[in-house]
């Protein structure tokens, strides 16, 4: 199955280490059986026609979703005409509320502040940690959207769209290490301190972004063989 992989931003270049987001989601996803593409649509760089994969994975980004950049219009219209087509749509912070925004909810700059480091959402009962790095969010969810996963912070940390779309707020590809750097990189002046502070103290604890690698590939998988059932 081949995941195309649509990228939204760009790490910080103090952070070449790590890789860049679609690397980091090659990484989270290997070994279970993808074979992955990949287009930088913040270049503008999209790909022919929505066919052209069989599910799709929107990354995250510095930028806000209610910015006027010349990406976005076509991004939303891009998950719109996925959704039409029967293509599985995934997203990732950025890519979550974006999905959210192209579908008919609401993101904002969110009043209570920022979301830093290790963190933990309700996943229907059950509680998993992820790293998060945020301040905007989804604050109101379109009506197509089931709620799977929130917090007391966010309250739409997660969403679902029948079998075609699945989103996270948190950030299941990134470490602490990358955290770390972009506390170091980004968070200064930005972030309140005693935010960056917190989070620097749970690092080495666990997370379980394996957790939601897996329930993206039982997404993408369910969706794929539900086409094809279709299609025969």
């Amino acid at each position: 199955m081949k995941i195309g992989i649509l990228q939204t931003g760009d790490a910080p270049a103090e952070l070449t280490e790590f890789g860049t987001y679609p690397d980091m989601f090659e990484q989270l996803l290997a070994g279970r059986g993808f074979t992955f593409a990949r287009w930088r649509v913040n270049g503008m760089e999209f790909p022919d026609a929505v066919t052209d994969c069989d599910g799709w994975l929107i990354t995250g980004s510095r930028h806000g979703v209610y910015e006027d950049y010349p990406f976005i219009a076509p991004l939303e219209q891009f998950i719109r005409d996925a959704f039409a087509a029967k293509i599985p749509v995934a997203g990732i912070c950025f890519g979550h509320q974006i999905m959210a925004q192209a579908l008919g909810g609401k993101v904002e700059k969110f009043a209570g502040g920022w979301s830093v480091g290790q963190t933990e959402y309700d996943f229907g009962g059950e509680t998993l940690r992820l790293n998060a790095w945020h301040q905007d969010q989804v604050v109101e969810k379109p009506d197509t959207a089931t709620v799977i996963a929130s917090s007391p912070f966010c309250r739409y940390a997660a969403l679902a769209y029948g079998d075609l779309g699945y989103s996270v707020q948190a950030h299941p590809e990134y470490g602490d290490g990358f955290i770390e750097g972009l506390i170091d990189t980004r968070g200064k002046g930005v972030v309140p301190d005693d935010l960056m502070t917190r989070a620097r103290a749970k690092f080495g604890g666990k997370t379980d972004s394996d957790r939601i690698a897996d329930q993206l590939a039982r997404f993408f998988t369910a969706a794929h063989d539900a086409r094809a059932r279709a299609a025969s």
